[in-house]
This record gives structure tokens, C-alpha cells and sequence, in this order.
């Protein structure tokens, strides 16, 4: 195995090629071809050894001759394509042979591209430089499927999870819950009179209180808890691997926070208040993760008509 370094261009962009060819003077030819464009070049003699290299270094390009002693270019394209691997990987077979029906079994097999022996290294470049547009292409699309992938599970004012992301992810945890017997606790938050703050203050003054929560229920919850807006004033927190008493403690502290919190703004300032509905499950029990949110929301609700600004705990059993 050889590895070799051209041009010094950004670690976190590194654009490797591997070449996988039983002749070592194909393999200077090309390392000679490519050594001052830029590129990271990793080497293998056999078809074997280049799928190891591959598994490690994930290239972006790879470069095989057709013929090798153990696997051949054909059948490492297949394996690499067999990987689904992400991002994509750009294929060029080199071959000494022009017979189209092989030609054609190659890009069959995954091949983007051929590449006749002995090659011009204009050729190597040009073709070269086409698998790596292409390559980038994928990771541009990559980029913005998972931009828009974000933007689907994220609050938009909160940059928080959405509602479809938390019910996601709740549903993962709750079979855990279920399987293994930890608790798993479901808190909705509801912003107390915050159409009378929109009306008095502006709707930029209600923003901020639903980002003041927001920041709070973050700062309050674990890697093992998940928390977000799920519309309108109304806030979903999830606690794992606690309990119910524990989880209590948790929304206390919450709401004295806010209660605590002062906004100011110019036409005046205010304080403001949340209340809290819980329901949960503690122990190896059967749960539907909708009717846990319907006994919150039950609770919830009787947390406002106690007068607001509290926690009520659901009082009927998960069944």
C-alpha cells in the first residue's frame, strides 16, 4: 500500500483517489498524471487490498484496473456499490480491452466511466475532472437534502424540535422504556396569557418569551431528554431514565425560571408564567405514547383551571 500527497489544499475537503492496479508502472504513471493537482492519493496493488483502503479512507474517486490477480475492477465496483455508501463514489475502469460488450458489462457493474490502456494524460485529467464535478455535485445535493431534512424537524423561531421530530424520537424511546423498564415522562408547557402579551406588547415581545422557555427547557434537560415548540405557545419536554418524582423537581425548577425571567421592552416590562401538565410511565408497563399526551393534556389543563402557574400530575394509570 502507498499513499501520496499532492498539492496542499483544506483537510476538512480532502478529495481522495484511490488507485487500485497490479502494475507498478500504471500505478507511477498515474501517481506522476495526478501527484501536482491537489489530490490525496492512496495506492493498492490488489483488488482486496483496495477494498480495505476504500473502508478506510472513504475516496471519492477510485481509479481500477480491469484485470487484478485476486478481485477485479468489475468486482470491486461491485462491492463498493453493494457499500450504498454516502457520498457518492466515482468509478473509472482501465482496460486494455475495447470490445464494447465488455465495455458495457463494466458501466453495468457500476462503473461511471472507462478509460483505454495505454492512457493519454490529458485524457486521465479531462476524465478525471469530470468525476470530480460529479462527485461534488452529490455532496452539494447531500448538503441540501439534509438542510431541508433539518428545516422539516426544526422550530422555525425556537430552532428547536418540531413536533414530528419529538414524536419521532418518542416513539423510539418509548418501546426502550417499555422493553428495559425505564421511566419515560411526558411534560406539556403552555406560555400563560400570551395573547395578552402579543396584544399589549407586539407579537416580537410573545417571540421572546417563547424563546425564553425554549432556552430554559434546553438548559434543563439531558442527552437522554429531548424538548421543543410543538405549536402556538405550547411546549413538549420528554424525560427518560427518571422518575416521576425526580421529573417534578425538573418542571419546578423550569417554571421558577421563568417565572423569575424579566422581559423589557419599550413600551414597558412583564413577567410571565407557564403551567405544566405530566403523565408518564414508570417501570415495564404498556404505553401508547398518544394517550400519554392525552393524559398530559389533561393535566395540563388542570394546571390552568388551579389558577396557572403550576404542575399537575395525570391521575389516571397508563393503561
Amino acid at each position: 500500500m502507498t499513499i501520496a500527497q499532492g498539492e496542499v489544499h483544506d483537510a476538512a475537503y480532502e478529495f481522495k483517489v484511490l488507485v487500485a492496479d497490479d502494475s507498478r508502472v500504471y500505478r507511477k504513471l498515474i501517481e506522476h498524471s495526478l501527484s501536482d493537482k491537489g489530490y490525496a492519493l492512496l495506492f493498492a496493488e490488489s483488488g482486496r487490498e483496495a477494498l480495505a483502503l476504500f473502508a478506510e479512507h472513504e475516496p471519492s474517486i477510485v481509479i481500477t484496473d480491469w484485470m487484478m490477480p485476486d478481485l477485479s475492477g468489475i468486482e470491486l465496483c461491485e462491492h463498493i456499490r453493494k457499500q450504498s455508501r454516502q457520498p457518492y463514489t466515482y468509478v473509472i475502469i482501465l482496460t486494455g480491452n475495447t470490445e464494447k460488450d465488455k465495455l458495457v458489462a463494466g458501466l453495468a457493474a457500476g462503473a461511471d466511466d472507462y478509460l483505454t490502456k495505454p492512457f493519454h494524460r490529458g485524457e486521465l485529467l479531462a476524465r478525471l475532472g469530470v468525476g470530480h464535478r460529479i462527485v461534488e455535485l452529490h455532496r452539494q445535493l447531500e448538503a441540501k437534502n439534509r438542510l431541508l431534512e433539518e428545516l422539516a424537524l426544526t422550530d422555525p423561531l425556537t430552532g428547536q424540535p418540531n413536533r414530528r421530530a419529538i414524536e419521532d424520537w418518542a416513539t423510539r424511546q418509548l418501546s426502550g422504556a417499555q422493553r428495559y423498564g425505564f421511566g419515560f415522562l411526558v411534560v406539556l408547557a403552555h406560555v400563560d396569557h400570551l395573547k395578552a402579551v402579543n396584544d399589549t406588547y407586539g407579537r416580537a415581545a410573545g417571540d421572546s418569551v417563547l424563546k425564553k422557555l425554549s432556552e430554559i427547557l434546553k438548559a434543563n434537560s439531558r442527552r437522554s431528554d429531548i424538548c421543543g415548540r410543538i405549536g402556538g405557545e405550547e411546549f413538549l419536554l420528554i424525560l427518560t431514565h427518571t422518575t416521576q418524582e425526580n421529573a417534578k423537581l425538573v418542571i419546578d425548577r423550569i417554571r421558577r425560571a421563568l417565572e423569575a425571567a424579566k422581559f423589557d421592552f419599550e413600551s414597558g416590562s412583564l413577567t410571565v408564567t407557564a403551567s405544566f401538565g405530566l403523565a408518564g410511565l414508570e417501570g415495564a408497563q404498556p404505553a401508547d405514547f398518544n394517550q400519554l399526551i392525552i393524559q398530559a393534556e389533561a393535566a395540563l389543563s388542570a394546571a390552568k383551571q388551579a389558577g396557572r402557574n403550576q404542575t399537575e400530575i395525570a391521575a389516571t394509570p397508563v393503561a
